[in-house]
């Protein structure tokens, strides 16, 4: 899970450096004709049954999951794995029997990383484990050494006299709370995006935070970080929990200084991809169901959890549904986004390009939070979805899903869709222990338990399968 637009959970706390309310502005968006209310036939519930019989007994994500962190690891836009990692998906797709199956340009800013060492100098030498945030600019090889000033949130920091922090690090200590649905993010993910630009007001040389996660390890958490045009652009590095915690011992006892060494920071435009294939519909084609997750990942780990799980839910997904007997009506479309983490560059390229066709995309639904398994489902109501949505509810009701609160699905690449009008399902993947190894050197495959992705799996394709044979629409009538 990388950083979410203006929708979402992720979106919230980001306020991304591409728009999706000026994306929005961009989709041109036809009215829905209105077809009835969203009914779901009888056979497409029998069949439901066995689409989960099948994914708990071996979806085959897994196999996806390993094959993506092992054949191409981390995958950065703009370098060889980010490439390697385009060629595999097309690949896969084709593999598998999807049709259409393409890539979109996706131009966006080109960054690098470097050398990365912090380490205290006074009161006692020590190391600190440090990551660069994304889009952060560099210290130089050099680094700086200066004293740290301590404060517990990004309001406090904001509230600091002008002129305050002058040639100081500014360290934002502020730590995360751990929840099931991953809302402890929105505050704490609040102090990487802007805490840059805040403390640069106050004259700060460089700034540190603790990580944005909810583990004890010596393991930082990377993500990105957004400057404000007009205010200096100052190094930003992200220290692991447990070194935040020593940090906050040693300032009770009085005046730190740290050396910060990060040799990284922008580079010229680069152009990555995004990857699309159909399962062609037999009755409605030009009806969509879109299915998303996104390619790319920060390159400290190998991006399993963080997107490799959602890539893999999306493709078995969709190889399960081409396995059913029965044939699909409508079109399921699979869009692994690309430069999720860093702005959603591919969301916004996908809504611009498709704009014209906004009108036919029937539903959509996103796996980006982990494995799961999948515990809570949402689609929000309207006098046109209430008798599916009931459907849908009960079908998912043996794998222990529960119907979530009436309201608007989360959603990060589907946002400019989603603005456009387009109905989002959400299916919660349970995020308690996902922001432990979130944009760590620790997401690698050995965190995807089989049993897990394979529910996972199972409640996706089921909403999927049930959304491509429904009559009718599940937007409200009359919505554009």
């Amino acid at each position: 899970m990388g950083d979410k637009g203006v929708l979402g959970l992720k979106n919230k706390a980001l306020g991304t450096g591409v728009a999706l309310s000026v994306i929005a502005g961009l989709l041109a968006t036809a009215a829905w004709a209105d077809a009835g209310p969203a009914t779901i036939p009888a056979s497409a519930l029998n069949s439901v049954k066995e689409l989960q019989k099948r994914a708990l007994a071996g979806s085959g994500a897994y196999e996806v999951v390993e094959s993506l962190t092992t054949q191409v690891g981390p995958r950065l836009p703009g370098t060889p794995n980010d490439a390697a990692a385009v060629a595999w998906a097309v690949k896969a797709m084709k593999d598998m029997g999807l049709q259409d199956v393409h890539t979109e340009a996706v131009p966006m800013p080109g960054w690098r990383r470097g050398l990365e060492r912090a380490s205290i100098i006074a009161p006692m030498p020590q190391p600190v484990a440090v990551a660069a945030l994304g889009a952060s600019v560099g210290t130089g090889p050099e680094g700086i050494e200066a004293e740290v000033v301590r404060f517990a949130s990004l309001a406090d920091l904001k509230a600091a006299p002008d002129g305050s922090l002058t040639g100081k690090i500014a360290y934002i200590a502020l730590p995360m709370a751990r929840t099931q649905d991953g809302s402890g993010y929105g505050e704490a993910v609040a102090m990487r995006i802007a805490g840059p630009a805040a403390a640069a007001k106050k004259g700060a040389a460089a700034v540190i935070i603790r990580s944005v996660g909810t583990d004890a390890h010596r393991t930082p958490h990377t993500g990105m970080t957004r400057y404000e045009d007009g205010v200096a652009k100052i190094p930003a590095g992200a220290i692991s929990t447990i070194d935040a915690g020593q940090l906050d011992r040693l300032l009770e006892r009085g005046p730190v200084r740290m050396k910060l060494v990060l040799d990284v920071g922008p580079l010229d435009p680069i152009t990555t991809y995004s990857v699309v294939g159909d399962l062609k519909g037999t009755e409605k084609p030009d009806e969509i169901v879109v299915m998303g997750a996104h390619l790319d990942s920060w390159d400290l780990g190998t991006g399993a959890i963080d997107d490799g799980a959602g890539v893999a839910i999306a493709l078995a997904s969709a190889k399960l549904i081409k396995g059913l007997p029965e044939k699909p009506k409508r079109t399921l479309r699979i869009v692994l986004f690309a430069a999720e983490e860093e702005g959603t560059y591919g969301a916004a390229a996908y809504g611009k390009a498709h704009a014209a066709d906004a009108a036919h995309y029937v539903l959509g639904t996103e796996a980006d939070l982990g494995i799961g398994p999948v515990w809570q489902f949402k689609l929000k109501s309207n006098a046109n979805a209430e008798g599916a949505i009931a459907a849908m509810a009960a079908t998912l009701k043996p794998l222990r899903v529960i119907q979530g609160a009436d309201g608007e699905g989360e959603s990060s690449d589907l946002g400019p869709m989603a603005e456009a009008g387009m109905p989002v399902a959400e299916l919660s993947l349970d995020a308690t222990t996902y922001f432990d190894i979130h944009h760590t050197a620790d997401d690698t495959l050995d965190r995807i338990d089989r049993p897990t992705i394979d529910q996972s799996t199972a409640a996706y394709a089921s909403v999927l399968w049930l959304a491509m044979q429904a009559g009718g629409t599940f937007r409200a009538p009359g919505a554009k």
